[in-house]
């Protein structure tokens, strides 16, 4: 069985449904208010456990009940939770999430506990973290922490796979850069990695994933929602980029789609596959969690697999496009 280690945050997530998303200074009365469990580390650790991988996580979250039953939650999926700390005296993280009834949704986080993840919490974790196959890390904690993470790994490179998801999105150093394997963004992350306007006019996915190996990075993938992921690998020639188009599904919640996509990721490289086929997967795997309801939806494979088949035929080799 591989082994993945996550470092990353734990949320208590607060999902209002609304038949659109409010205008700025409007006010909207929801349809519902659920409350479950969420934060993008939780979320990807808890996909790749139920995708059938070992999976420690790295984490911190309040001595509150929503702590409680994050911590339950975890565990209940099979996550390894001996490196997920209480904090005294300090509330969960929360996620406050909009979702539509076209099931796009925007979210705001309280980081909460999660700002308490440190060097020192790393620090314990690190035999777990060189004994694993992929070292999955996002950004909702203090990006210390992740960057003495992939400082823990250092040797172990080749062995032990970085695959950061930057999101949300902040400058990351040319040698941070160096020591990521795989880097997850969306195309908002990705303009905002390139120093170009978050909201500006849309770019070329291709031409942001080039970019982006450029700076550093050793391979890049560009989620794309509906159209799939693009993705880039550092060559001698240059980067070469190839396109997975997204097989096509009836969304009900976009909610955690990212998180189960890098999760995917993960897990089809910690199994020995190449960039092209953890990308297929992953976009399969995505794709699929938009059907189901909250962050750590159920996925199911049986989907997934038929999703996989749909799509199997339309990946070009790296630098065709």
């Amino acid at each position: 069985m591989s082994r993945i280690t996550v470092l990353g945050s734990v949320n208590q997530d607060y999902v209002l449904t609304v038949a659109r998303h409010p205008l700025p200074g409007e006010t909207l009365l929801a349809n519902g208010l659920q409350l479950l469990p969420g934060g993008k580390g939780a979320n990807q650790a808890v996909a790749a456990a139920r995708l059938g991988s070992k999976v420690a996580m790295i984490g911190c979250v309040g001595d509150d009940p929503a702590g409680d039953a994050l911590l339950r939650q975890l565990q209940s999926a099979g996550v390894d939770t001996g490196f997920v700390m209480r904090i005294a005296g300090v509330p969960s993280g929360a996620a406050f999430v909009t979702l539509a009834s076209d099931g796009e949704n925007s979210i705001i986080v309280a980081a909460g506990a999660n700002s308490y993840c440190d060097v020192a919490q790393v620090d314990r974790a690190a035999d777990t973290i060189r004994a694993s196959q992929v070292l999955v890390a996002q950004l909702e904690v203090p990006l210390s922490a992740v960057e003495h993470a992939l400082e823990v790994v250092g040797g172990r490179r080749g062995h032990t796979i970085v695959v950061v998801n930057a999101s949300p999105p902040q400058v990351l150093t040319a040698s941070f850069l160096a020591r990521v394997d795989v880097l997850v963004v969306n195309e908002h992350e990705a303009r905002v990695l390139r120093g170009l306007p978050a909201d500006g006019l849309a770019s070329d996915p291709a031409a942001l994933a080039r970019g982006l190996v450029d700076l550093g990075a050793q391979s890049v993938v560009v989620t794309c929602g509906a159209d799939g992921a693009v993705f880039g690998r550092r060559r001698p020639e240059g980067a070469g980029v190839a396109h997975v188009p997204a097989p096509r599904v009836r969304p009900v919640d976009t909610t955690g789609a990212g998180d189960a996509f890098a999760a995917a990721l993960a897990v089809s490289l910690a199994e020995g596959r190449e960039l092209d086929h953890a990308v297929r997967f992953a976009v399969a795997v995505g794709a699929a969690k938009t059907t189901a309801v909250g962050a750590q939806g159920p996925i199911s494979m049986e989907h997934v697999q038929s999703l996989l088949e749909s799509i199997a035929d339309h990946v070009p080799p790296p630098g065709e496009r």
